[in-house]
């Protein structure tokens, strides 16, 4: 584990990749939260711009990336029905780190083993500041919403729905 102070290899390569993208970013580094409350008052951000980066398969060798809002999940029956897709899964942990380089709670699009397509809910788009993992536990960069569908080349669409509090 590194210290407060050192940067992991996985930042290295999320920040590598935020610098590669053009877009402009501010770091934010917080220790443990225990919640999506936590995560945005420590990030400066309302809890819904705090964006979870959702790795999803779509068949063998085939994942995608899903930018959902804090307080939303995902709508899986709008998701496969933009994509054109009978069955969509979440992979395990391990396949997750494997095809993206990032273990869960820290996983970006910025800097992935591979370019993944991006799907961002259309709440992203027109958000203002949002706040988005950047390869590390508690470590965010706050990004326009619409630079951010826009360096990614995301697909924007509205595939969430309330997260639900049960």
């Amino acid at each position: 584990m590194t210290s407060p102070t050192e940067v992991s290899p996985t930042e290295q390569r999320a920040l590598a990749g935020l610098q590669a993208s053009g877009i402009a970013f501010e770091v934010t580094r917080h220790g443990p939260v225990r919640s999506l409350a936590e995560a945005a008052a420590a990030r400066g951000v309302d809890p819904a711009r705090v964006l979870k980066t959702i790795v999803v398969r779509r068949g063998d060798d085939d994942f995608l990336f899903v930018l959902v809002p804090g307080d939303r999940q995902i709508s899986w029956p709008r998701l496969r029905a933009l994509l054109g897709v009978s069955r969509l899964s979440l992979p395990d942990k391990e396949v997750a780190r494997e095809v993206t380089g990032y273990e869960r709670g820290t996983i970006t699009p910025f800097g992935s083993l591979r370019a993944w397509p991006v799907v961002a809910d259309a709440r992203v788009a027109g958000a203002g500041r949002v706040s988005i993992g950047a390869g590390g536990h508690g470590v965010a960069a706050t990004v326009d919403g619409d630079e951010l569908v826009r360096v990614l080349d995301a697909q924007v669409a509205d595939v969430t729905d309330e997260a639900s509090t049960s």
